[in-house]
């Protein structure tokens, strides 16, 4: 399974540290080009502290809209990425002066000591983190939030740190999902809703995998509530799972 690495870079977070005011002067401005974000709830991402943010994933452009929705909220837009980005030139390079958390295959017991790890270092340092639940594209046909991964539970039962579900709609008109990229007209709507951390107290007893699989459901079930609310029409009273399809869980999906 995939899990974060412990290897975060040392320092304490502030709502908008330096290392990120040279980059967003330049990168802010420019997914500002391409999405005209609307965002309601942001009063309910922690102002301070450690958090994981949980949003829905249907386009490879959305991680942007994310990104600027969580800077604009005050908030600095630290990813989960592959340990492997970390070793590409330049790249790496940037991915650790802004936080970003690696996330590394393992067994499950060096997965429980990782999570765990990295939970208290984002505690320690007062940092939040985006973690993707569903792990990939949804495969669901509607662009629902699919089933999704336990790796966000456990990094905030791990901690005692909020999950604050997001969901966010838009992003397909300028990147369908595995389509091709479509930059005109530029500021395209994406709406944003952020909603209440999700309340974890029921799912607290550790190491137990259907408390864990529980816990995800509940995750999703208020993602899609909330999908549901900014596109105006019912979610899916399940969530799509790959393997009753005969999908693969990550990589492409093929048509």
């Amino acid at each position: 399974m995939a899990t974060p690495s412990p290897r975060l870079r040392a320092g304490t977070d502030k709502s908008r540290p330096s290392v990120f005011w040279p980059l967003a002067v330049v990168i802010a401005p420019l997914i500002a080009l391409v999405f005209k974000l609307e965002i309601e709830g942001a009063e309910n991402l922690p102002r301070e502290g450690a958090y994981v943010l949980a949003p829905n994933h249907y386009s490879e452009s959305d991680p942007l809209a994310v990104a600027l929705a969580v800077w604009k909220a005050g908030r600095a837009p630290r990813f989960m990425a592959k340990e492997s980005l970390f070793r590409v030139p330049v790249l790496g390079w940037i991915l650790r002066i802004t936080g970003m958390v690696p996330v590394a295959r393992s067994s499950s017991a060096a997965s429980a000591r990782a999570t765990l790890e990295t939970s208290e270092t984002l505690v320690e340092n007062g940092r939040g983190v985006i973690v993707y639940p569903e792990g990939t594209l949804t495969r669901d046909p509607g662009m629902w939030p699919m089933r999704g991964k336990t790796g966000a539970v456990r990094l905030a039962l791990a901690g005692d740190i909020p999950l604050v579900p997001m969901a966010q709609w838009g992003c397909q008109a300028v990147l369908p999902r595995y389509g091709k990229l479509k930059l005109w007209p530029l500021r395209r709507p994406v709406r944003v809703l952020i909603g209440k951390p999700v309340d974890l107290s029921a799912f607290r007893a550790e190491g137990q995998a259907p408390n864990l699989i529980a816990a995800t459901d509940a995750v999703m079930a208020d993602i899609a509530q909330l999908l549901s609310v900014i596109r105006d029409e019912p979610a899916p009273a399940e969530r799509w799972n790959p393997s009753d399809h005969g999908q693969k869980e990550t990589g492409r999906l093929e048509p």
